[in-house]
């Protein structure tokens, strides 16, 4: 490739990182939210060493100069210029303007049905729960309420929670699903709670589910299950922070 395409190559590199983490929010689909200042700054490198690199002259050996030990070298020795970029590097631009050009598709039920599970953390004590109705919690409160909380808190008590659709196998069941990185796509897991009471939706589906615990095994204990009773299922947009196990936040119009 010509300097000028070479040039272009971390440009293009540099300006849709500078665009998916300034002007969107896509750059959530690859990293956790803190790591947005490393993404402008790397793309902000980018740009600068291509338009450093762009007003640099070129330096080039005349052809038969001497080295340092008198030898003479031939830049060309058989009419071909062998200095320039394999042409394998042009497929380099294909990322490079897919990051301009195209959003990144969102993980979903298919990497949740292969990713690991997210491990519960002890907890040593739980405060008391709000008196609001329906509660909202996250999967994560839920699921360490219903396996830990001997004070049996979340009996009876009518929860809302939300998350994606991932079927749960041949017998038709379905879980609400959130998929939470701890750094970025690459080591994600999944938070899921097994839905009873309604037939699976489409998969990928976002949903505001509200509902009670499904007796399953002793609450309060690691026998229980993390199962919700459905009564009501609602379609939402998904969140801006749908790789986080928050409660979630509208995504901005």
């Amino acid at each position: 490739m010509k300097r000028a395409v070479q040039n272009l190559l971390p440009a293009l590199i540099g300006a849709g990182l500078l665009h998916t983490a300034l002007f969107t929010d896509l750059y959530l689909r690859y990293v956790k939210a803190g790591l947005r200042p490393l993404l402008i700054g790397s793309g902000a490198i980018l740009l600068l060493l291509a338009l450093t690199t762009a007003v640099t002259p070129a330096g080039r050996r005349p052809a038969g100069h001497a080295d340092d030990h008198g030898h003479g070298h031939a830049d060309d020795h058989h009419g071909h210029d062998h200095t320039g970029t394999p042409r394998v590097a042009w497929l380099l631009l294909l990322p490079a303007l897919s990051m301009l050009c195209f959003a990144p598709p969102a993980l979903g039920a298919y990497t949740a049905a292969r990713a690991n599970d997210k491990p519960v953390t002890v907890q040593r004590g739980f405060a008391p729960l709000p008196a609001t109705s329906p509660l909202p919690l996250t999967l994560t409160e839920f699921t360490e309420r219903v396996r830990q909380d001997r004070s049996l808190a979340i009996e009876g008590r009518t929860v809302r929670l939300t998350g994606f659709v991932t079927p749960a196998g041949r017998d038709g069941g379905w879980y609400l699903t959130r998929i939470v990185f701890s750094c970025c796509a690459a080591d994600s897991q999944t938070v899921r709670v097994r839905v009873y009471g309604r037939p699976a939706p489409p998969a990928d589906t976002w949903l505001a589910v509200t509902g009670t615990w499904h007796p399953h095994g002793t609450l309060g204990t690691p026998t229980a299950q993390a199962a919700l009773d459905v009564r009501d299922a609602r379609p939402i947009a998904p969140p801006v922070n749908a790789y986080t196990d928050d409660l979630p936040l509208t995504p901005s119009s």
